[in-house]
């Protein structure tokens, strides 16, 4: 187990397509969704749906944890999320736009930009 980033870890943060996404309902319970998400500047960014469970969640309770799809060398991020206000640089809506063809600028559903600042790492 580490609480820093290996290489492999960076690279599989720069190339895998989908991350598990946990965020906690205002009841306390767990809500868990795989999201599209890219690695920048050392944070983690996904677009989700303003009018989602996601984003309630988030508004009242910023805790959040990811996971990469590989369990067998996992890569899991426990952090912060907030809001990134609009509109978003161009090395992050170029980031989106190189990796999935998504260009969050002319997004209509998927437009609330979520940044994660990891607190704590854990690889294996």
């Amino acid at each position: 187990m580490s609480s820093t980033l290996t290489p492999e870890a960076i690279e599989k943060l720069e190339k895998q397509q989908t991350i598990w996404f946990g965020s906690v309902r205002p009841d306390g319970k767990p809500h868990l969704t795989p999201v599209w998400f890219v690695w920048h500047e050392g944070k983690l960014y996904i677009g989700i749906d303003p009018n989602s469970f996601k984003s309630r969640n988030l508004k009242q309770n910023p805790w959040v944890v990811l996971a990469l799809e590989d369990g067998s060398h996992p890569v899991i991020c426990e952090g912060m999320a907030a809001c990134t206000p609009l509109p978003l640089t161009e090395a992050l809506t170029a980031a989106f736009l190189s990796k999935y063809e998504w260009d969050l600028a002319k997004e209509a559903q998927y437009n609330q930009v979520v940044e994660i600042i990891p607190i704590k790492w854990l690889s294996w």
